[in-house]
């Protein structure tokens, strides 16, 4: 047995000695004809030449016409204006548009009027103040304005001096009389004031009613618009742009109408109201400053 396994062992060494002798062999044929040079199965012939292919049967060959032949591309911008929007609107919400524009013009109208007015009796107080203090006598002053009292500040003074005079027309009143009438001639004052102020503020209220109304009445006429527009996309089952872009633009313009009546409308109702409140305590303070000169000449004049 031990010379079996021997003679098997010898036999495996040898035939594993000639395997590494035959993979030496092809390793040294393999490096050598990479160093000979290409391979034999290299392209030897010459470079292929590229060939240029022409367009396809179905390609144009001739340039394209791209000219527009079916309407703008993009949406007519100059299309959209004011007369085409009230044009379009609905009937209720062309009565509101009309609505909104005559208060709004009748709202200027009153503040032109009334910016003239105040501009006009303040140059007048002013002018009237001067004359007053000046040193004129009381009576060559009434008898200047008691014709023509085309201000609120000569009204007072006149009204005031005629219920004075008035006081003297039976002689110099008694000691006793003086209380009653100086109490006549400052109502005489007050009821004045108040009556020119009343005449100054008309037509104020107007302003105040456009500029708490107006806006929601243009809101009115936005829903009613914005109603329009669901009434169309339930009538057409369609939801794209042009169906309810028409009555979204009328709606919206309704609403631009209300504020543009509404602003300046507020705006110009507060500068008065503050305006009217100074040129009132003006009044006042002249009315004071006169009541104390009466006053003070009464008691001159004043018999025990």
């Amino acid at each position: 047995m031990r010379k079996l396994f021997r003679g098997a062992e010898r036999s495996y060494m040898k035939f594993r000695g000639a395997i590494a002798t035959a993979m030496l062999a092809i390793s040294l044929s393999v490096s050598s004809a990479y160093a000979a040079g290409e391979p034999a199965a290299a392209p030897t012939a010459a470079p292929a030449q590229t060939q240029e292919l022409g367009a396809p049967a179905a390609a144009p060959t001739t340039d394209v016409d791209v000219t527009q032949t079916g309407g703008s591309v993009g949406p007519d911008i100059g299309g959209i204006s004011v007369v085409s929007l009230f044009m379009r609107a609905d009937p209720l919400v062309k009565g509101v548009m009309i609505v909104l524009l005559l208060s709004s013009l009748w709202s200027w109208a009153i503040i032109l009027n009334k910016w003239l007015a105040l501009g006009s009796l303040r140059r007048k107080a002013t002018k009237f103040e001067k004359i007053f203090w000046s040193g004129q006598s009381l009576d060559e002053l009434y008898q200047q304005f008691a014709k023509a009292t085309d201000h609120p500040m000569a009204a007072v003074f006149v009204s005031a001096l005629r219920e004075w005079r008035r006081a003297f027309e039976g002689g110099p009143p008694r000691e006793a009389m003086l209380p009653s009438i100086k109490d006549r001639i400052e109502k005489a004052m007050s009821v004045t004031i108040l009556r020119e102020t009343m005449g100054i503020e008309r037509q104020l209220g107007f302003l105040a009613t456009v500029g708490a109304t107006a806006p929601f009445v243009g809101l009115f006429g936005t829903v009613w618009g914005i109603m329009n527009s669901f009434s169309a996309i339930a009538a057409r089952h369609d939801t794209t742009l042009a169906v309810v872009a028409p009555g979204i633009a009328e709606a919206l313009f309704a609403t631009a109408m209300g504020l543009l009546a509404a602003i300046p409308a507020v705006i110009f109702y507060n500068k008065f109201v503050n305006d009217i409140g100074r040129y009132t305590a003006r009044l006042e303070g002249f009315a004071d400053e006169f009541s104390a000169i009466l006053s003070r000449q009464l008691d001159e004049k004043a018999t025990r």
